[in-house]
């Protein structure tokens, strides 16, 4: 993260006052000036999120007429779109100060109209062919899920394609890096509008987003998923199974039987080997060579789902289950085939390995067979 860190550095932030400059010289933008001494050390989120309010600052008026001071960013960040140097990760900030400005003007209306919500929606929309403005949509989603999936879903009609992307890629239940909408994830058809809308999209940033999507809502509502997959699929275009599989992956890493059956997964059991290892002592960071062979008995040909779960040692000492994808296979009766696979493990910042006694399983269209152990060995201090 450290690289990534840098995306937003001083010479990022001065060229944004630069831009910000020329677009309303009306103001001196001497807090962004000043932000730009102050990023070096932060976290990427954190250096947006100062800039931003640097932004916000900048342009408030000393009436703090809210309205005024949205529809003033506003207008800033239209002159400064027209400069094509207005572009990649400066806009985060931007995307972000745009957002709170809109969302604050928007509250403190009575009644609440939809004046600065959808400007600001519609300004974020112009604002994702420069960076993505996914980030910044989800407040407005969390602050009213209705109004805004009205404004959102237009987008899908868009000739643009980050356009089309950020109605469904900021509206994902579960975006990384994004903050969580809870209305989303206690709504989840809320965006099969969306998904329905995108899902046979002409661009394949799109479809993925759409196939990411799905993948999302099948965390909290695998029924929900596995009907939708199944309307696509009684009317699919060329992209269609490619969509659904890859929407579909977690529910058949999980067994879902629905999710299985809408692959061609049958439940046929076959004949599988046990486990092969090279070596079953692992030293980190290192890997585990492992190989197996699976029969077709049935009467009839069969198409297989074959996967591996391997169980971590915890700090606890207990076992947590991760599933692997290894590959899809199709059999005749009486065919086999032998499949081997090497398993790296080492330290990563997303999981700490453990010393001990862990397990290699296999996993073929929703049923398990042949477990065997393996020994992770810590290196040497």
């Amino acid at each position: 993260m450290g690289v990534m860190n840098e995306l937003i550095d001083r010479a990022t932030v001065l060229r944004l006052m630069t831009l910000l400059r020329e677009a309303d010289s009306s103001r001196d933008w001497a807090a962004v000036e000043e932000s730009a001494d102050h990023v070096d050390g932060l976290q990427l989120r954190a250096r947006s999120d100062l800039v931003a309010a640097a932004i916000l600052r900048d342009n408030s008026g000393p009436d703090d007429d809210h309205s005024a001071n949205s529809e003033r960013l506003a207008a800033t960040v239209r002159r400064a779109l027209h400069a094509s140097a207005l572009a990649g990760w400066m806009v985060w900030p931007v995307s972000e100060a745009v957002a709170s400005a809109a969302l604050l003007a928007w509250s403190s209306r009575t009644p609440r109209d939809g004046g600065p919500f959808d400007d600001g929606l519609d300004l974020l929309s112009e604002l994702t062919p420069r960076l993505t403005s996914e980030f910044a949509i989800r407040r407005f989603l969390a602050a009213d899920l209705d109004r805004a999936i009205d404004r959102i879903l237009p987008w899908t009609l868009s000739d643009d394609e980050h356009v089309r992307r950020l109605a469904t890629e900021g509206t994902r239940p579960f975006l990384p890096w994004a903050v969580r909408v809870a209305a989303l994830t206690a709504r989840p058809e809320k965006t099969l509008p969306i998904l329905d809308a995108l899902r046979r999209d002409s661009s394949d940033y799109v479809r993925r987003s759409v196939a990411n999507h799905l993948n999302d809502l099948s965390r909290q509502n695998p029924a929900l998923v596995v009907q939708t997959a199944e309307r696509w699929m009684r009317e699919p275009d060329e992209n269609t199974r490619w969509v659904v599989r890859h929407g579909l992956r977690t529910l058949v890493k999980k067994a879902d039987p629905g999710a299985l059956a809408l692959m061609g997964f049958s439940n046929t059991a076959v004949i599988v080997s046990e486990i092969s290892v090279v070596d079953d002592t692992v030293v980190l960071p290192g890997a585990l060579d492992f190989s197996f062979t699976v029969t077709n008995d049935a009467g009839s040909g069969v198409r297989l789902a074959i996967d591996y779960i391997v169980s971590y040692v915890k700090s606890s000492g207990a076992l947590a289950e991760k599933v692997f994808k290894l590959t899809t296979r199709d059999l005749e009766h009486g065919e086999s085939v032998e499949l081997r696979k090497r398993h790296a493990i080492h330290q990563m910042t997303t999981r700490v390995h453990y010393a001990g006694t862990h397990l290699i399983e296999l996993q073929i269209n929703g049923r398990r067979y042949s477990r065997r152990s393996f020994e992770v060995v810590l290196p040497p201090r």
